[in-house]
């Protein structure tokens, strides 16, 4: 009988090796590949911070009250991958776009899929409250022709900072969320209320691990938008308040300069309010790939 290859012994010089021996007949080389490289940073970091034995018990204690913490309606892992940057960059990696197209950035988590369809013109604010706002805009490709018939899904934070699943029972269902259609030269309009920045969910592990390391748990007035067309990349994308002052602090990473706009005081059908005009740049999708 062949002798065994002899396996590596574990030490902490070879911890890393050791590990990755282990996957050789695996069948998914891509992602044992990506378990391997985690792992090896885990490592690194522990050979680098040498932590005590009860230093390593208090982190494996946050990540398990992480997942007590998650269930259907709250999902504490997303957060934390949100608040540490790991859902934007992983966003930027597979969303790269010629320049002057619209960037990509997170959807956060109030995304609703079922959205009421809504007539151009109309409000999304069904209970009127707040100041005032007009959001009118275009979708265009990357030549500057319009996009016919694109959905406009919109979504935002009532005057508050809340959205209408945060509270249920205080808002009317679908505030402030509505799908628009662009007309044959790509434009779109529609009525709502100033919305608010707020500060990231602070009562489970994820934000109270972070408040207390002094982590800013911010996010600056924004709106958010998908925007779909046949034969496009999917844009998934927010706009914010160029007026907030803790642009530089979301807590999410996605903030871009384009993405900044002036909600200025305009006269708006008879009335002066807060308006906001926004151009959408969509990209082709490539052959072969389907639009997200």
């Amino acid at each position: 009988m062949a002798e065994q290859a002899k396996a590596l012994i574990f030490s902490e010089a070879t911890s890393s090796e050791a590990f990755a021996e282990r996957f050789s007949s695996g069948k998914d080389r891509k992602f044992a590949a990506l378990i391997v490289a985690a792992v090896t940073h885990v490592h690194d970091l522990i050979k680098q911070h040498r932590p005590t034995q009860e230093e390593w018990r208090k982190l494996l204690a946050f990540l398990t009250e992480v997942g007590h913490a998650s269930d259907e309606k709250r999902q504490e892992w997303v957060l934390l991958s949100d608040l540490i940057g790991a859902s934007a960059l992983v966003e930027e990696i597979n969303s790269r776009r010629p320049k002057g197209a619209t960037p990509n950035t997170i959807r956060g988590p109030f995304f609703r899929a079922d959205a009421p369809e809504r007539v151009n013109g109309t409000s999304i604010s069904l209970d009127g409250i707040g100041e005032a706002l007009s959001v009118r805009g275009q979708v265009v490709d990357l030549d500057g022709k319009p996009v016919t018939g694109a959905a406009v899904l919109t979504w935002q934070a009532n005057a508050e900072g809340f959205y209408e699943n945060q509270q249920p029972d205080r808002q009317p269902e679908h505030n402030l969320r509505g799908l628009f259609r662009t007309d044959v030269d790509g434009r779109f309009h529609y009525r709502s209320v100033m919305p608010s920045g707020y500060g990231v969910p602070n009562d489970g592990p994820v934000g109270r691990l972070l408040a207390e390391a002094g982590y800013p748990l911010h996010r600056p007035a924004h709106l958010h938008f998908v925007v779909r067309a046949p034969g496009f990349e999917t844009i998934t994308t927010h706009i914010y308040d160029a007026g907030d002052p803790l642009l530089s602090e979301d807590a999410l990473f996605g903030v871009r300069p384009e993405l900044v706009k002036c909600f200025e005081v305009k006269d708006n059908e008879g009335r002066r309010m807060k308006t906001v005009d926004l151009t959408f740049v969509m990209v082709r999708a490539k052959p072969g790939r389907a639009a997200r």
